[in-house]
């Protein structure tokens, strides 16, 4: 009997719970959220080394940080809504077409920084993106002395094999780094960093790719466009 009462009394707290939000610490951390979040993307777009499209994935920044910095502050306040916060992600599944890494790193930064306004350590928040947004600017600087590539070359197309890919560009490029490599239904698609001595390997190495298949697609792109 005890036993059920108290725990009677247990699901009355639940129920009953009281949720206490400062509104007007929700409204400076949303605004900051958006700004930090703002920043972030502009920093993505700039020194983020991913080949995909940067600018459009960064876009989602600021609705990320928003989103999860109003979730915090509501199931913080009431015991209720964080069970209930924990059984809906057991339901809801996220399939965010993430291909690379550096992507997964910047979202689970933009959470962060809605996870920190959230619970309401906006100092610490504000000055852990600072520092995190130098060592993104450093990471760039650094790398970019270190990197000698020139061209982002992605091969797609049908009944090509990756190996016969990477022959043909050792042959003719002074550096080759596979930076992606998708295998899709209607065939394969690699992308990579490359750096050619002169314009005539160029030509001879796009010879030897059109020659692995008839359906092969090449792209070349100038790095520097990508910044």
């Amino acid at each position: 009997m005890a036993a059920q009462t108290k725990w009677q009394s247990f699901e009355e707290f639940l129920v009953n719970q009281p949720i206490q939000v400062d509104y007007f610490y929700l409204i400076i951390a949303l605004l900051i959220a958006a700004l930090l979040s703002f920043i972030l993307g502009k920093l993505y777009v700039k020194y983020g080394t991913s080949i995909s499209n940067r600018r459009k994935f960064s876009s989602n920044f600021v609705l990320v940080t928003t989103t999860t910095t109003l979730i915090i502050m509501i199931v913080k306040s009431s015991l209720a809504l964080s069970l209930g916060l924990v059984g809906a992600l057991s339901i809801v599944r996220f399939r965010a077409a993430i291909k690379e890494p550096e992507e997964l790193a910047f979202l689970f930064l933009t959470i962060s920084i809605g996870l920190g306004l959230g619970a309401g350590q906006l100092l610490t928040t504000i000055i852990a993106f600072f520092i995190i947004s130098l060592l993104i600017c450093g990471r760039h600087f650094y790398y970019k002395k270190e990197e000698n590539q020139n061209l982002y070359l992605t091969v797609s197309g049908k009944n090509i094999k990756l190996k016969d890919i990477v022959d043909a560009l050792n042959k003719h490029c002074s550096s080759v780094h596979l930076k992606r490599f998708d295998q899709l239904e209607e065939g394969l698609e690699a992308s990579f960093l490359v750096d050619f001595d002169s314009f005539q390997k160029l030509e001879k190495t796009k010879r030897e790719l059109n020659s692995l298949s008839k359906e092969v697609n090449i792209t070349y792109l100038d790095k520097s466009g990508l910044d």
